[in-house]
This record gives C-alpha cells, structure tokens and sequence, in this order.
C-alpha cells in the first residue's frame, strides 16, 4: 500500500495543441494503474459512467488513445438544480514502446473500469541461451 493517498479529485484534461472538441463539455483524464508481469503490461482505467459501446480505443504507430463517451443521466420530470459530479467524457494518451505486441491487445470494460491487456512482443521477453559444447 503506498504511504500516500493520491487526491482523488477528477483531473479535466487540456488540450495541448489547441486542437477543439466535437462535443460541448469537460473531458477528464481517467486514473490509470499500470502493472507489469514478464510477458505483459496491465492497464486498469477508471472511467465511470462510460459504457462498453462508449468506449474508443485506437493505435496509430506509438500511440494509444483510449476515449469513453459519458451519456449525461436523464430523469424525466427533472432539471439539474445541483451537482458535485461533474460529468463529462474521458481522454488519456500513453507512448508505447516496441516491446508490445499491437496484436495481442486485448480490452474489457466492467463496473466502469476499462482493462487493457498489452502483451509483450516474443522478440523482447527474456530467453535462456543454451551452452554447447565444442
């Protein structure tokens, strides 16, 4: 268990390069834990509220982007009076590096939570050298 807390407070994301959004409303970034095994990487990000057909996953060269789309809850008979939740969708961008094998990727969604799994390609993971000999 870390010795601290990370502030749990959604982070909206900014936009870098000044490019605009198609959609009128906050986009966050979603919290993201990261584990590593021998042969893959495991991505859990948190992402509530967002649906499996909501979900936006694409690879272009080095890049993974993964996007989700917020439906806003609808209550028939009621207007928004107030909201500690700001709801909006959710963009997060990450590098990869050789070693992953874009083939093998695989992503699940659960209870709000998107789970990638990267393997590594066979080229980078560890092997045993045999000795001969002559």
């Amino acid at each position: 268990m870390p010795s601290q807390l990370m502030d749990a407070k959604k982070q909206e994301v900014v936009s870098e390069n000044g490019s605009e959004q198609t959609r009128s409303r906050k986009q966050y970034s979603p919290r993201t834990d990261i584990f590593e095994s021998h042969d893959q990487l495991l991505l859990l990000a948190d992402m509530p509220g967002v649906k499996q057909e909501g979900i936006d996953i694409t690879l272009e060269q080095n890049v993974l982007t993964i996007r989700g789309k917020v439906e806003t809850p609808n209550f028939p008979g009621y207007s928004l009076a107030y909201t500690e939740y700001g709801v909006g969708d959710f963009e997060r961008v990450f590098a990869l590096s050789n070693e992953i094998d874009r083939d093998g990727i695989q992503a699940t969604v659960k209870n709000g939570v998107l789970k990638l799994i990267l393997p590594k390609s066979k080229a980078s993971l560890p092997r045993k050298i045999n000795v001969q000999t002559e």
